[in-house]
């Protein structure tokens, strides 16, 4: 076994997964990466987190490599927008596949390592969209509320064994999918922004930060089972335009 902390990402290619790989490894893990697309890290499997052969081998190889791991980031996911009624059960079973039962597979096969050590942390990465309805994204929304649902079984279930287990509720992230689902004219920057108080898309990086915390057991060891909304303010927001737009003008005297 080594001595160095291990972290596992999975969806490290890009934007959000790209970003907390960068993050947690100048932190001094070491980096276990999935994703369908080439990644430098310590150890990068290609594979799809929604087959269940591809997570149980990459688990087999971080165990054979490591012997540890500490931390797991279920952060590989896929957007889908399209009303309810044109979407397909493919589209909808592809949705969940990935965003939902590859965190299961994931949770279950480093579950396993994680409570044979008596320790360890999840982080799954959610959304906004897992706390409140968005409309034409009934198979995303559903994945995302799942996830959450996902998340506080197992904190209430494997925290007693040492295992703690939260998620994180990015808002708008300005990433590669983002700017895909610009493209297909789902929406625009200022949609985004004239909604969050604070006024802006969030950054990778901000996610990152969050999920470097919520890795530190220094920093975080009694937080579990929580759904942690990186979202500038747009979940606790409950005003109509108008007034959201106002309170954001006014100037300080």
């Amino acid at each position: 076994m080594t001595g160095e902390r291990v972290a596992v990402v999975t969806g490290a290619a890009q934007g959000i997964g790209r970003r907390v790989a960068e993050v947690l490894g100048a932190e001094g893990y070491a980096l276990a990466v999935m994703d369908r697309q080439p990644v430098a890290a310590d150890l990068a499997v290609l594979g799809d987190v929604s087959a269940e052969a591809d997570v149980i081998a990459f688990a087999a190889a971080v165990d054979e490599r490591f012997g540890r791991v500490d931390v797991v980031i279920n952060n590989a996911g896929i957007a889908f927008i399209t009303p309810l009624e044109e979407t397909t059960l493919d589209d909808w079973r592809r949705v969940i596949d990935v965003n939902l039962t590859g965190p299961f597979l994931l949770c279950r096969e480093f579950g396993r390592l994680m409570l044979a050590a008596g320790a360890g942390t999840i982080i799954n990465i959610a959304s906004v969209a897992g706390l409140r309805g968005v409309a034409d994204r009934a198979a995303y929304n559903a994945s995302k509320h799942g996830l959450l649902g996902l998340t506080r079984t197992l904190a209430a279930e494997w925290g007693g064994r040492g295992v703690r287990v939260n998620a994180i509720c990015p808002g708008w992230v300005k990433t590669e999918m983002d700017e895909a689902s610009q493209a297909e004219g789902a929406y625009g920057d200022t949609d985004i922004t004239d909604h969050v108080p604070q006024g802006r898309f969030a950054t990778p990086d901000d996610i990152a930060q969050a999920v470097a915390f919520l890795a530190d057991p220094a920093k975080s060891g009694f937080v579990n089972g929580e759904a942690l909304s990186v979202d500038g303010g747009w979940y606790a927001d409950g005003s109509w335009q108008a007034l959201r737009l106002s309170a954001r003008a006014r100037l300080v005297h």
